[in-house]
């Protein structure tokens, strides 16, 4: 057993069980573990061991079976996030896609930041929905998918209106979409913000605003992306995609 202290996000938990608790965390160093805990509900990790909740860990790591936490340090939550049901649906939904997209036991650090900075970015108020598309497009490396949305496959040449072609897995410029009559149609400024999105830099995020029709246009083309690509139906996703149908009834209500 290997006694560490990491810093860690917790991705779920889920009773073990009449009192014990199985908690994922995501941690910086050491990637994905599952932790045993013990009387989860009387255990001084209570706080803690919650979804959403990020905290530096002195944890016990086994190379097979549970792992298990021995104390924490420098505990904090995303509370402005917790109190809106949009952006803790949005939050919920990259913790089951990083979870998704990464090995358990495998260090990701570079991952571990984005994700965390992504949630910081969300607990400030920025805008939810183009925090998850970036997150969703510059993720899906980690699925072994990589795509150019800077230029034409065949001539190379970018600062052209580009459209998709699943037959040729990239982009179209007008003189080549003759080769695929079976193209996307996509609107040329979606794969415009998508080449933004592949690289974007956080301080550049204040700087974006998009309206909702075209919002919606990116939400779409990424679900078929994901849907051709990728492959996964993640329950955090469909909620969002559920909450479409109901969630201006709350917003009303405001």
């Amino acid at each position: 057993m290997n006694r560490v202290e990491t810093k860690g996000l917790v991705l779920y938990n889920r009773p073990y069980r009449e009192q014990d608790m199985l908690v994922k965390i995501f941690t910086e160093s050491y990637g994905k573990r599952m932790f045993f805990v013990r009387h989860a509900h009387d255990s001084k990790l209570t706080s803690v061991i919650q979804p959403l909740t990020a905290s530096s860990f002195i944890v016990n790591l086994n190379a097979t079976g549970f792992s298990f936490i021995e104390d924490y340090r420098e505990s904090h939550t995303f509370p402005k996030v917790n109190g809106d049901i949009f952006s803790l649906s949005y939050a919920t939904y990259l913790l089951a896609l990083a979870d998704a997209a990464l090995q358990d036991n495998v260090s990701d650090p570079a991952l571990f930041a984005f994700l965390s900075k992504t949630l910081a970015l969300m607990e400030q108020g920025l805008d939810i929905e183009v925090l998850t598309n970036i997150f969703e497009v510059q993720i899906l490396s980690r699925f072994g998918v990589s795509l150019n949305f800077d230029e034409c496959l065949v001539c190379h040449r970018v600062g052209q209106p580009l459209d998709f072609s699943y037959k040729y897995n990239g982009c179209l410029c007008p003189q080549h979409q003759h080769q695929d009559s079976h193209r996307v149609h996509v609107d040329p400024n979606v794969i415009y913000l998508l080449s933004r999105f592949q690289g974007i830099q956080f301080t550049d995020l204040e700087t974006i605003s998009i309206k909702s029709e075209m919002k919606q246009k990116l939400r779409t083309f990424i679900d078929q992306l994901y849907e051709e690509y990728v492959g996964i139906h993640l329950k955090a996703k469909k909620f969002i995609d559920d909450m479409a149908q109901w969630g201006h009834l709350l917003k009303d209500n405001r």
